[in-house]
């Protein structure tokens, strides 16, 4: 693995005047040369013109959050940071690496869950190179990998994990969506770092349930929530009951035996628990 090194080179301002007063010194010798009819100072004029040029093409800008990887006949030389202008041997091939900050949003992969429902699921993963030489030697096309790995890394991570938790303690990837996508933002760094990556975050930015089975499994949602909503209807009817009936005995206002108190709990847990109204019945007889 080709480790990163830093180099500086030299200010780059200090070269360009000194290299604009060598041109204006070889202009003048030229000048000079040709009116004096000195050939030997005529070719050593122009020799030295376009020696100074050479040199000053080794002057490049580095601007902020950038990165220029230099390589001599193929060999890596360093990797200049500093921002500004700088300058290097005219003969290093220099490539930029940016270092900002970037975002990356996966498409809308089809993968199966842990239930093996079939789902839909994207990601962003925010990213920035900080290792240039890694980034450059390592990979092929720094970019791409990030993108390849990074859908790689979310099919993985989705099959690992139910769409919906079915029982207390499951992880899902509706309810805890931190933690999965903590777990997310851990799998994509594994598998970047040997680009000289650095993942700063990744989320889930897109959760459904494939379209083929959608309908099903939100009739299924649908069927949970009344389940859950009847049974707390039917604990609150059932703690209504029985204070209703302790409070009738005890204030002494009827005096019912075990069916009648059975008919009128049958009866205080149908109006209690219908999802209608009531319809009231006068009885005009005795009480029996």
């Amino acid at each position: 693995m080709i480790n990163e090194k830093e180099v500086n080179g030299l200010p780059g301002i200090p070269v360009l005047l000194f290299g604009l007063a060598c041109l204006l010194a070889c202009m003048a010798g030229f000048l000079a040369s040709v009116n004096q009819d000195f050939i030997p100072g005529v070719l050593g004029s122009i020799l030295a013109f376009i020696f100074i040029c050479v040199l000053l093409g080794g002057l490049f800008m580095v601007n902020p959050n950038e990165a220029k990887v230099l390589q001599l006949f193929g060999n890596y030389t360093g990797t200049v940071k500093s921002p500004g202008l700088r300058w290097f041997n005219p003969f290093y091939s220099k490539r930029r690496i940016s270092q900002r900050v970037r975002n990356f949003e996966t498409g809308k992969l089809k993968v199966n869950d842990k239930a093996g429902n079939p789902i839909e699921i994207a990601s962003v993963v925010v990213w920035r190179v900080i290792e240039t030489a890694e980034a450059v030697f390592e990979v092929d096309d720094y970019e791409n990998y990030v993108h390849v790995q990074s859908e790689s890394a979310l099919r993985n991570m989705a099959t690992g994990y139910a769409y919906d938790s079915h029982g207390p303690g499951e992880v899902s990837l509706v309810a805890d969506i931190s933690l999965v996508s903590e777990r997310l933002k851990s799998e994509i760094q594994e598998r970047l770092a040997k680009a000289g990556v650095e993942v700063i975050e990744a989320r889930i930015s897109h959760l459904a349930y494939a379209p083929e089975i959608a309908a099903a499994m939100l009739q299924r949602q649908q069927a949970s929530a009344v389940v859950a909503a009847r049974t707390t209807i039917v604990e609150g009817a059932v703690g209504m009951v029985e204070p209703a009936l302790d409070k009738l005995s005890s204030k002494e206002i009827l005096e019912l035996d075990e069916e009648r108190k059975a008919a009128m709990v049958c009866n205080l847990l149908v109006v209690l628990c219908s999802d209608r109204h009531a319809q009231p019945v006068i009885n005009a007889g005795s009480l029996y």
